[in-house]
């Protein structure tokens, strides 16, 4: 199943890529798009720094540790036997969406933005969506999952 779920990983950072192609083709030029009346728009952003563009200029930073992250990541999807549905759905969106924004600072030097929704002041990408779901599926994995499977495996022990 890790292979399954590297190429799911790399099919969510190509979706990343393919939309941020398509904001760049098409909403760069007009720099905003609106969808849903005032609570949903694209908004074309260059943003060199991290979440809510804090520590702006550490490129370099962001992509080392993101790189040495998703490596983790993957070498856990092999190594971790009691896989289930969120901790594998974790593995597939934080690398998927990690890569995505790694590439954009490595080829662009900055990172793509472009959901901006009325009540969030940050705007953000689809990769950034990735990456947030799949850290809240691993706290629910560690929460709740995680320690049930250790309780079980000292149970059979005893």
């Amino acid at each position: 199943m890790g292979i399954v779920t590297l190429l799911l990983s790399l099919l969510f950072t190509a979706v990343d890529q393919l939309l941020k192609m398509l904001v760049v083709r098409d909403v760069k030029p007009v720099g905003s798009v609106s969808l849903i009346g005032g609570l949903l728009k694209l908004d074309y952003t260059e943003n060199t720094g991290a979440a809510f563009s804090m520590m702006e200029g550490g490129r370099w930073l962001f992509v080392a540790i993101t790189v040495v992250i998703c490596a983790l990541i993957v070498f856990a999807m092999f190594r971790y036997n009691d896989h289930e549905f969120f901790s594998r759905a974790a593995c597939v969106l934080i690398v998927g969406g990690g890569m995505g924004n790694a590439i954009d600072r490595m080829v662009h030097e900055y990172v793509v933005d472009y959901i901006s929704i009325s009540f969030f002041p940050a705007i953000f990408n689809f990769a950034d969506c990735c990456v947030v779901v799949g850290a809240i599926f691993l706290a629910i994995h560690v929460i709740f999952f995680a320690e049930r499977e250790r309780s079980e495996k000292v149970m059979r022990i005893k």
